[in-house]
């Protein structure tokens, strides 16, 4: 469906053009051209203590990432159940086990406490984890500092999925850069993309090095085709890193227009009542990939429901939270710790409009709806 106020939609300011008509001209559209390596380079100048490996979707990034670990068939992988199912598909598609974590409320993102809990339990199972994986949502970094104390104290690695946070940092460092591995997507709604496309981060030079082989079918260096290992056609295509590296100049241009969509969402949305915004603690930066906000029904008499069907109406889009990955029917069945902060969320949480070209006057008008609604509930 296609809407006159998107939730999030790419805009193309600057060399797009420029550097996909070159790819054209070369004739490499596909994994070889020499626009893999530069979106690569690029990406890992940008990230400083890490390379990058680029590849075709954020999700094949977290099935390469779990294969780098070795995770198989009746291991178990500790998942933010808070997230977009993406996150924990990959550890199925292995024949694990995804153990779902609870989130906490300051980032929304998993919670420390329960980590260690669920880690307790399953070692007291007999079924260590082999790895976990945290999210930063919506671009809010997670409470990395002790997730990866928890995870060195238990010798587990982490996985970071960064999908929503590129740019994002805690503590001045970038997200996707604590764990033993990170990923970026880059599909079309993301803060920047290449089309479809994602990347795999590490500071480890050997997991780098086998990302690399196993996402271009586990060839051998030989003159001919030959295969020790599956492998996987997982490598970004030179058309989309093109776009990529145009994108990735632009970067913190767009950022710093998401910023703003979301400050203004704050002054607009200022003075109504029951309208909750996630905040930036201390030494966190996000790049509010998407403007969130929770509303509470007994402050404002109205839901996120009604406002989602109103926006609608005028054609804008807007989503609800993730619905947590616990509450699946697909997953009905897998290990859960924690309480109701992730399904209380998803009840009451909205994300709004938050393109990098959104005007002034289209928010206005989107806040402008949600006040009626709220004027017209009360009376």
């Amino acid at each position: 469906m296609t809407f006159k106020t998107p939730l999030s939609f790419p805009v193309f300011e600057g060399n797009e053009q420029r550097y996909s008509s070159k790819a054209i001209q070369s004739g490499h559209l596909a994994t070889h051209g020499e626009f893999i390596g530069m979106f690569e380079s690029a990406l890992s100048r940008r990230l400083g203590t890490h390379e990058a490996v680029a590849l075709n979707s954020g999700t094949s990034a977290l099935h390469l990432a779990l294969v780098l670990l070795g995770v198989g068939p009746g291991d178990e992988v500790i998942c933010q159940s808070f997230t977009f199912c993406a996150s924990a598909n990959p550890i199925v598609y292995l024949g694990a086990t995804p153990v779902f974590v609870d989130s906490e409320r300051d980032t929304w993102n998993m919670s420390p406490e329960l980590l260690e809990d669920a880690i307790l339990d399953r070692i007291n199972e007999g079924k260590k984890p082999k790895a976990i994986i945290a999210v930063h949502l919506f671009g809010m970094p997670a409470k990395m500092n002790q997730i990866m104390e928890i995870s060195q104290r238990y010798d587990i690695p982490v996985i970071e999925d960064a999908a929503e946070a590129i740019g994002s940092t805690l503590d001045g460092k970038q997200c996707g850069t604590f764990g033993t591995i990170g990923i970026f997507s880059f599909n079309g709604n993301k803060i920047m993309t290449t089309g479809g496309g994602g990347a795999l981060i590490s500071s480890d030079t050997r997991l780098l090095q086998k990302a690399r082989y196993l996402s271009a079918q586990a060839r051998e260096d030989l003159p001919y085709y030959q295969h020790l290992e599956i492998g996987y056609n997982y490598r970004m295509n030179n058309m989309a890193a093109a776009i990529g590296l145009a994108q990735l100049e632009l970067l913190d241009q767009f950022i710093e227009r998401r910023r703003d969509v979301n400050k203004r969402y704050r002054e607009l949305l200022g003075n109504m009542p029951g309208i909750f915004f996630l905040d930036e603690k201390d030494g966190v930066f996000s790049n509010h990939w998407l403007t969130t906000i929770t509303i509470d029904p007994d402050l404002s008499h109205t839901n996120n429901d009604k406002l989602r069907i109103l926006l609608l109406k005028k054609d804008i889009e807007s989503r609800f939270l993730w619905k947590p990955l616990h509450l699946q029917p697909v997953f009905r069945n897998m290990p859960f710790f924690g309480g109701d902060v992730a399904q209380s969320l998803f009840q009451t949480g909205l994300c709004l409009p938050s393109s990098v070209n959104l005007s002034l006057d289209n928010q206005r008008e989107i806040v402008g709806l949600m006040k009626v609604n709220l004027s017209n509930t009360i009376s």
